[in-house]
């Protein structure tokens, strides 16, 4: 590799090479090497003896107690039982809570507020007001009523809308939600208070991620009732559903990333060749984590404190330059607003470190991609978790219910699972060998599936139980051992006591999940509710036979979605196709899963998306797919014309010109390498041409799903051919020549 050592030292403090081109090495890339491996930390160190952690948590939260101490108790009571039970909000207490968040928002800084809420887009968006009013005596006082705290008015037809509001149909609302804390946002010049609100059009209809969210965990808890009133369970506390996101996520040094305009505007490298060490010796998992990686995540972990989110795991994942933040469970609508607020934190905090953080689900080739495996589950006040199975799971008919429930749910909806987690991202690692494939199925470990199977030919009588493991070393404590293994390959996998959809994409909103998994489980909770309720009349004592009933018809119908084996096997797919099930490999083969009668009718039933809100969604998440490519393939264009093919032919010309120079003194000069060169000079030049044909097709399609497949099935082969004959080259093209920083680099210069 060539030095920035070779050049000699210029004027202004960089070196050059003999084409004078100014940068340091000869090229943007060797400038960007130079940069960080003579990168200096910027970001102070942080003092963490200053401010315990636990006295730092949740103090830029307007939470439950701050509420408690600065509200009237009447008020305070109102607010929780709105928070708490799920029950209308009384508007009268807005102003009341008004005052109260101005005066500790102002306290702590703040000269504006702003209504955060969740485009389709699938971003956070925020509008800024100043709480600071006019007096009309040439003055100005600060003001925030209940009015505007409930309420704003960002414009409606700005954002994606799928054709619910036109270009000239501007008004659009935010809405207060009283079940997420405002909090605040710090800034080095001030500080902004932050509310989360839904967006709905002026026509009432949702714009955004949060509102189906809501509906959604309202639908589950009324059709939960049904069950824990079957059971006795009649005390009313609210079921809500609750996710834990796991947020995997790559780090590159920022001169890389600014080098490379791939990854400045798709958030992927369109090109780059395999490095000669990729993750191959397991040596990154769970691996010590460098310095300045792990200074980073400790000011990441530092403000998401403050905001109240409860991240518990940090570790470096199995790709180098990879890692991963978890938190703990939370009500699922918090979590939604708080999985942003991670992004936002990693991104923000990552650049003081001279770092980007990307969350794309597959930023390098050939490397693992990066998922955020969001852990669901649902439970009350009361009753606690409903997914824990307990000791004996085939003794607990109540968790058995809930489970069969959603076995019948996933198989029934797998269409709907596999279509909300599509994206033109995530496609790049669905059913790659480190992700769960396209295929939808559930893993119920060795215990939960032997109980089941018993109830499918009856009734069950036994369960598995948990074992000890003794390590065979005597200074070791035994162990106690689970009565199943885990499957990392399952999308849907029971993990204990919650079931773990893996196919979430790293970079998407958990909100579409999350309002899929509430709603489908809503409907079979719905279906085994009405069953059970005619079965047995009121009479408890028929309920046990019901439930044996109930099940076993579920297990024969719908078992085939339950599989514990390798999913990422060729005997799986074929195994999977005789059972029936969906393999939607693509979103343009996914999507189209929204347009479905069921599915359209499950929503309307649950009151969660009308057909107008659904049809939005499909039309939204068709534009933003080809949107996508459509960016990828002018940047592929771009870069293979101005930055790869300049660079071949100047290597190809240097080989030309050793070649004739020795034939001039009578030298054998082998053309092996020249041939090669030009053959894939010429090949990446018809590459481009065939690209640029592809894409210029594919906008002639005025059928939004046509458009998708066009991209989708012509435009990104084409694109993958042009990569190919760019990353053949980088094997050839000399060191010093070569533009772009390679992945050895941006892997494994820290």
């Amino acid at each position: 590799m060539s030095t920035v050592s070779k050049g000699k030292a210029g004027s202004n403090g960089t070196t050059t090479t003999g084409n004078g081109n100014g940068y340091a090495g000869g090229t943007p890339r060797m400038a960007a090497i130079a940069a960080v491996t003579n990168y200096k930390p910027s970001a102070p160190a942080m003092n963490f003896l200053e401010t315990p952690t636990q006295e730092l948590f949740g103090s830029n939260v307007f939470s439950k107690s701050v509420m408690k101490d600065r509200l009237p108790k009447p008020i305070f009571k109102t607010l929780m039982k709105t928070i708490e039970t799920g029950e209308k909000l009384d508007t009268t207490v807005a102003d009341y809570v008004a005052s109260a968040m101005k005066d500790w928002a102002i306290e702590k800084g703040a000269t504006h507020y702003a209504h955060v809420f969740y485009p389709l887009t699938g971003s956070t968006a925020e509008k800024h007001d100043s709480f600071l009013s006019p007096d009309g005596t040439g003055s100005a006082i600060a003001e925030f009523s209940g009015s505007q705290l409930i309420q704003g008015e960002p414009d409606g037809s700005s954002f994606p809308t799928g054709g619910i509001r036109q270009t000239f149909e501007a008004r659009g609302y935010t809405a207060w939600d009283v079940t997420s804390n405002a909090y605040i946002m710090e800034n080095p010049n001030g500080t902004t208070l932050c509310i989360p609100t839904a967006f709905v059009s002026w026509t009432g209809e949702a714009l955004d991620k949060k509102t189906p969210v809501l509906r959604s965990m309202q639908a589950l808890n009324k059709q939960a009732q049904r069950i824990l009133t079957l059971f006795g369970k009649t005390d009313g506390a609210m079921v809500s559903s609750t996710a834990g996101p796991e947020q995997e996520y790559f780090l590159v040094d920022r001169n890389f990333f600014f080098a490379r305009p791939d990854l400045l505007n798709a958030g992927r490298t369109l090109f780059g060749a395999a490095p000669p060490k990729g993750q191959e010796f397991d040596d990154h998992y769970f691996g010590a984590i460098p310095d300045r990686v792990l200074a980073f995540m400790l000011e990441s972990e530092r403000e998401l404190f403050k905001l109240g989110i409860p991240v518990k795991t940090r570790h470096n994942e199995v790709a180098p330059g990879q890692y991963e933040i978890a938190p703990m469970y939370e009500f699922a609508n918090i979590a939604t607003d708080h999985q942003q607020l991670i992004m936002i934190t990693l991104r923000k905090v990552a650049e003081k470190y001279g770092m980007t953080c990307l969350t794309h689900e597959k930023p390098f080739a050939g490397v693992n991609g990066s998922g955020k495996h969001v852990n669901w589950s649902m439970g009350s006040a009361t009753q606690g978790n409903l997914m824990d199975p307990g000791e004996t799971p085939h003794e607990n008919a109540q968790f058995l219910v809930f489970c069969a429930a959603v076995i019948r749910a996933v198989h029934k909806f797998q269409g709907l699972l596999r279509a909300v987690v599509a994206s033109a991202s995530n496609d790049h690692r669905l059913g790659a060998n480190e992700a769960p494939p396209a295929i939808i199925s559930i893993f119920l470990g060795d215990q939960l599936t032997d109980v089941f199977e018993q109830i499918k030919g009856g009734g069950a009588s036994s369960s598995i139980p948990r074992g000890t493991l003794e390590i065979g070393a005597d200074v070791l404590p035994p162990l106690p051992k689970d009565a199943g293994d885990r499957n990392r390959t399952s999308p849907f996998a029971f993990t204990g006591n919650r079931f773990e959809f893996r196919a979430v994409g790293s970079n998407q909103s958990i909100a579409g999940p999350l309002v899929a998994m509430n709603t489908i489980v809503a409907d079979s909770l719905d279906y085994c509710a009405t069953k059970l309720e005619e079965a047995t009349g009121g009479d408890s004592s028929k309920l046990n036979a019901a439930l044996t009933k109930l099940m076993s018809e579920i297990m024969n119908e719908h078992g085939s979605i339950i599989f514990n084996g390798d999913g990422y096997s060729d005997e799986w797919h074929q195994e999977a196709e005789k059972r029936g099930l969906l393999n939607l490999k693509t979103t343009a083969d996914a999507l189209p899963s929204l347009e479905q009668d069921e599915v359209k009718e499950l929503f309307s039933k649950y009151n969660v998306l009308s057909e107008r809100e659904l049809e939005s969604r499909m039309e939204t998440y068709l534009e933003q797919y080809c949107l996508s490519v459509k960016v990828e393939t002018n940047l592929t264009i771009e870069m293979a014309r101005t930055m790869i093919f300049p660079a071949a032919v100047r290597y190809q010309n240097e080989l030309a010109s050793t070649c004739a120079n020795l034939q001039a003194i009578g030298y054998e000069f082998d053309k092996d390498t020249l041939d090669v060169v030009t053959s894939l000079v010429k090949s990446l030049q018809d590459s481009i041409a065939t690209l640029e044909a592809a894409a210029e097709k594919a906008e002639t399609n005025d059928c939004p799903k046509a458009h998708a497949k066009a991209y989708c099935f012509e435009v990104l082969p084409a694109m993958n051919d042009v990569r190919k004959y760019a990353d053949m080259l980088e094997g050839y093209v000399a060191d010093d020549l070569w533009p772009l920083p390679t992945y050895q680099e941006m892997l494994f210069i820290r």
